[in-house]
């Protein structure tokens, strides 16, 4: 409890990672509450179609008379699981190969940089853009699969990195000499050692896989679901004409900026979470 009243006192003190922290959990609350409290009807009225913001419709309709909010309501629940997952794989996947790469040297460590190389040489969106469109994807956690399995090379690198400047500290040492598992010595030892930088890119990379996740269902390359962000800009493009129909920019306009603050949000609060999580930095 002591360590969580100190984070959140760190995070406080510092206004941009606080702004960012807020801005997340609306998203979180969004998601969560605001699909259970809120209602989605998408039945077609077109006698309400291309409403403005209004106290009915706060962020106006679409095409189809439906609500605007409600409908982004709806969509940020998807559109942050598969986040959430991806970040989780790549992150799991990422740590795990480095670590064990930065820690083994040898043989191992080369095979498992020229995989690593590997996926970094190779551009990533193509590749999900031709998985997306052979594979059935029938969840968000098929979903985030896809996203995250060429993503880890950058922090498996990364992690590797640290491993190395960590292995011949004295407590590794210790553990050597010991005769721990090497196991032990990286989720045990290492790990807590980097919780921070982890942490940091656990959001970066959450962030980036939204962005990629609203982008192949903008280009209608992931399952149909209407009122995900990506599929929401595909439709007002496609069936309003959105950017050139001025009738149509409310509701074209309003994924833009929901996946521009949510970005936002992701970029200040990581500003604030190596201080944070840090303890020498934040005895500082």
């Amino acid at each position: 409890m002591k360590e969580f009243k100190n984070f959140w006192r760190v995070i406080y003190r510092n206004k941009k990672a606080f702004s960012g922290a807020i801005i997340l959990i609306m998203f979180l609350l969004m998601a969560a509450v605001g699909t259970r409290v809120l209602k989605l009807d998408m039945t077609i009225r077109f006698d309400e179609r291309y409403q403005g913001p209004s106290l009915k419709h706060l962020l106006g309709t679409d095409f189809g008379g439906r609500d605007t909010f409600i409908q982004m309501v709806y969509g940020s629940k998807e559109v942050l699981t598969v986040g959430f997952f991806s970040a989780l794989f790549t992150i799991a996947i990422g740590f795990t190969i480095g670590a064990f790469s930065g820690l083994m040297g040898g043989w191992i460590d080369t095979v498992l940089m020229f995989i690593t190389n590997l996926f970094l040489t190779i551009p990533s969106f193509p590749i999900m853009m031709i998985m997306t469109a052979m594979i059935k994807i029938k969840g968000p956690l098929a979903f985030a699969i896809i996203l995250s399995v060429w993503s880890w090379g950058g922090l498996a690198r990364t992690i590797r990195s640290q491993i190395l400047s960590l292995k011949h500290r004295d407590f590794i040492v210790a553990c050597r000499i010991m005769g721990l598992s090497n196991r032990h010595i990286i989720f045990k030892e290492i790990m807590p050692n980097l919780v921070s930088f982890i942490a940091i890119n656990f959001i970066m990379t959450m962030q980036g896989a939204i962005v990629a996740s609203v982008g192949l269902m903008m280009l209608g390359l992931a399952p149909y679901s209407p009122t995900n962000w990506g599929m929401m800009l595909n439709l007002a493009i496609q069936n309003s004409a959105g950017i050139f129909n001025p009738k149509a920019y409310y509701y074209l306009a309003s994924p833009i900026l929901c996946l521009a603050l949510f970005q936002t949000g992701c970029i200040f609060f990581a500003n604030g979470l190596d201080e944070a999580l840090n303890p020498r930095l934040r005895n500082q």
